[in-house]
């Protein structure tokens, strides 16, 4: 084999490597979210608004990096399960705020243990996720570019 086609090796891909680890991830957090009862997208977007409550929809997506129309469901289904409410922005009627119920508030604390066992289960000192965080956010930086 030349060194040309081992560099088209599967496991040579770092696309691949990112990907098979993103699966194993959702595959990790799986558990501990059903435990409060929140997906993996609900458990972002829930992060997102614990960190600032009011945001409009439009807000909550592109702190998510995603379109409005793939966030809108997730909000939905939050809102069903009476964690977030949706209101028209006062500011903007064009506009939906999402302001988290008390017991979307109250979920918090269960939200910091998934976060608590997830980085236990990962095996890595908090510095080094901290490094490993920073190198992948570099990476998306230069790749958004």
């Amino acid at each position: 084999m030349t060194r040309a086609a081992d560099a088209l090796l599967l496991d040579q891909q770092l696309c691949f490597s990112v990907y098979a680890t993103s699966l194993a991830m959702t595959q990790a957090y799986k558990p501990l979210l059903e435990e409060i009862g929140l997906t993996y997208p609900q458990y972002l977007a829930m992060l997102v608004l614990w960190e600032g409550d009011g945001l409009t929809v439009k807000a909550l997506a592109e702190r998510l990096e995603q379109e409005s129309g793939s966030v809108t469901p997730v909000v939905k289904r939050l809102e069903a399960e009476g964690l977030v409410q949706r209101k028209r922005d006062p500011r903007d009627e064009r506009n939906l705020a999402l302001t988290l119920t008390p017991a979307g508030r109250g979920l918090r604390e269960r939200g910091l243990k998934v976060n608590q066992s997830f980085a236990k289960a990962c095996g890595l000192s908090t510095p080094a996720l901290a490094e490993l965080r920073a190198s992948l956010n570099q990476l998306r930086r230069r790749l958004q570019k």
